[in-house]
């Protein structure tokens, strides 16, 4: 079974705390290691840093059978750009290769949608 939260924010950088208040809230309810937490809200900050605009980003978070599924969107174009670009520094690509176990981006509903995969480790549950 997959549970799935689905947020729509501004996409606005004071709007991104909200974003990783649901995730720690997900991840408790779900027994997430810090590590995946961290894993996940590094990607987060990374994926919603390439908005910053009036208009709604979304972000869906879903976890099924060990599995940390995230979809975050819609982008234009302009925004894949600095996903695409490898100058050798730190850049948003290079940081979901990182923290993620794979990504691909996805067209769907008139934008770009970037999906993330993460295997998960369950913290010990009292």
């Amino acid at each position: 079974m997959t549970e799935e939260i689905r947020l729509a924010i501004p996409a606005e950088e004071g709007f991104r705390p909200i974003a990783h208040l649901v995730t720690g809230g997900l991840a408790l309810r779900l027994h997430l290691t810090y590590d995946d937490l961290e894993d996940l809200q590094v990607a987060l900050d990374a994926l919603l840093g390439l908005r910053d605009d009036e208009d709604d980003v979304v972000v869906s978070l879903g976890v099924g059978d060990g599995t940390l599924h995230a979809s975050v969107g819609p982008f234009g174009g302009r925004s894949l750009r600095e996903l695409d670009e490898d100058d050798g520094e730190l850049g948003v690509r290079r940081i979901l290769e990182t923290v993620a176990d794979s990504y691909e981006v996805e067209e769907r509903d008139g934008g770009s949608w970037i999906q993330l995969t993460k295997r998960t480790t369950t913290a010990w549950a009292p």
